[in-house]
């Protein structure tokens, strides 16, 4: 019997994982329907798919949370069965989720040990834990202080925790699910490195990722998913973005956008030494002044929690200013209510679409006129006026593409795509001056972004001044004019379309001024 082969950390790899005509099915749908996936040691095999596609349920059941109802796995030729993460993690698999599994009051240590049998029985052995973790970061280029407290670290050094915490319970094969998508460009690369180190080293690693260049740069093979099927795998060298978009989606996708001159000459949204407290009472806007013309995007970018979400809530009277002052189109508002900014044309598509922007357990057509609905010509001396209600709800439904089984139907009853444009039809049918939009695409598949991204062009083009708070540098850099970094809830700099690069703003989310 040949040994296995180690990874440098001691492991033994796995040359070889093979999930082969799996099919999950769930009340209603088939979420995998007859799906082959394998991953090498030593490679990047990266998982792409819309929404809904049945990537997460593949991985779920490869993690040992599912269970397939047809098919089976492999693992270096020999058949497994995974009930649990335990079995997952026994086998050598890990898995790094996208919203960081770490206690933020335990150090380093603490959370790698978490869960883990001690040897010195009911006493901990975190002197011996954290002695591993230097050995793992010197191993793999993670550097992190095991007495660092989680609530200490930046958001890239939680992620080598999380890492670190895998490869301690020694996975030799690693799912990484969106890993990239609350990272700054810099400490994108940072964990590129890392992951190419542990590619040379012999690992298998699963790529699950939205962003295409990410994919074409990092992974050696893509495989896509579509309505549960596998359609097809490609090496990545011979895949562009365009080719990948296509195979996600089912048609041509615009990648690019066309960009219109227009008039951005009146200011109708000026910010002047705006400060405000978070929810925990701290500072969390400080001297900010921004300024938005007619016909112009300005573009808001940062890692999250620096700012983004307060500074919504501030323009659109969510949240008290406690310093400085708001005009619209030269009208001081500061202080106003919700109320009194939407009779003023202000839209605001909301960052939490289901909490904020919709009352989920209304119809579509109630969400419809939420704005307006004790106005004319929705009512009438306190009384609804249910034809016209229900033909600008057919109007709106129809011109917004909203997958809906009748108006009636309530609105938690849609996908996020389709909640997404509910909330888009409304805001947008208002014809707003001013339209402050709060990461309008996050968790959409590319089809969905890539209509929300139209509509907001041309919602340019008819000269309405839009803020775009995003935390997708994609998108930043594809639809804005000009665009304003923050960092710690202040502005870092602003940076006009032509001038601003991945490696510029990265810099500034990361609060840096050259």
């Amino acid at each position: 019997m040949t040994e296995p082969q180690l990874l440098p950390s001691g492991q033994a790899m796995i040359s070889h994982l093979e999930m082969l005509n799996i099919t999950k099915r769930f009340p209603g749908v088939i979420a995998n329907r007859n799906v082959s996936f394998d991953v090498r040691a030593g490679e990047v095999h990266a998982l792409l798919g819309e929404n809904g596609a049945g990537k997460s349920t593949l991985m779920k059941i490869l993690y040992g949370l599912y269970q397939p109802d047809e098919g089976k796995i492999k693992l270096d030729g020999k058949e497994v069965t995974i009930h649990s993460p335990v079995d997952s993690i026994d086998l050598g698999i890990g898995m790094i989720h996208q919203h960081f599994m770490l206690v933020e009051t335990l150090t380093v240590a603490e959370n790698v040990a978490l869960g883990l049998p001690s040897s010195r029985g009911i006493l901990t052995d975190l002197d011996k834990v954290s002695e591993r973790i230097l050995e793992l970061a010197e191993i793999y280029g993670l550097q992190v202080d095991p007495e660092a407290y989680i609530w200490q670290l930046a958001v890239g050094q939680q992620q080598r925790v999380e890492i670190i915490k895998a490869l301690y319970r020694g996975a030799a094969l690693l799912i990484l699910d969106e890993p990239t998508a609350v990272l700054t460009p810099q400490e994108v690369d940072e964990f590129f490195v890392t992951m190419r180190q542990m590619i040379d080293d012999g690992h298998a690693l699963i790529f699950i990722s939205h962003k295409l260049h990410e994919v074409i740069e990092i992974s050696h093979r893509v495989s896509v998913l579509r309505d549960g099927h596998m359609i097809g795998t490609v090496p990545t060298e011979s895949a562009t973005k365009s080719t990948l978009a296509e195979m996600m989606v089912g048609r041509e996708v615009g990648i690019k956008k066309d960009r219109v001159q227009t008039d951005t000459t009146e200011k109708r949204l000026v910010l002047d030494k705006v400060s405000a407290l978070s929810n925990r009472g701290t500072p969390a806007l400080t001297d900010i002044s921004l300024e938005v013309c007619s016909g112009e995007i300005l573009g808001v970018a940062g890692v999250s929690g620096n700012g983004q979400r307060e500074l919504a809530e501030v323009i659109t009277g969510l949240r008290p200013v406690t310093g400085g002052r708001i005009l619209l189109e030269d009208e001081d508002v500061t202080g106003f209510t919700p109320k009194q900014l939407m009779n003023r044309s202000l839209s605001y598509i909301p960052e939490e679409r289901m909490k904020d922007g919709m009352i989920k357990e209304f119809s579509v057509a109630e969400n419809l006129i939420l704005r307006e609905h004790d106005q004319e010509p929705f009512s009438t001396n306190g009384f609804l006026n249910l034809k016209t209600i229900s033909n600008h709800s057919s109007e709106l439904i129809r011109n917004y593409n909203v997958k809906t089984p009748s108006q009636e139907t309530m609105a938690k009853n849609l996908s996020g795509g389709n909640i997404q444009k509910l909330v888009l039809a409304r805001e947008i049918s208002r014809k707003p001056l001013i339209l402050i939009a709060a990461q309008p695409t996050r968790g959409l598949d590319i089809g969905a972004t890539e209509y929300v991204h139209l509509r907001l062009l041309e919602q340019r083009e008819e000269g309405t001044a839009t803020v775009l708070i995003s935390e997708d540098l994609d998108e930043i850099m594809a639809l804005s004019d000009r665009i304003a970094v923050l960092f710690e809830g202040k502005v870092m700099g602003i940076l006009d379309h032509e001038e601003a690069t991945r490696e510029k703003l990265g810099l500034l989310m990361a609060g840096v001024v050259e």
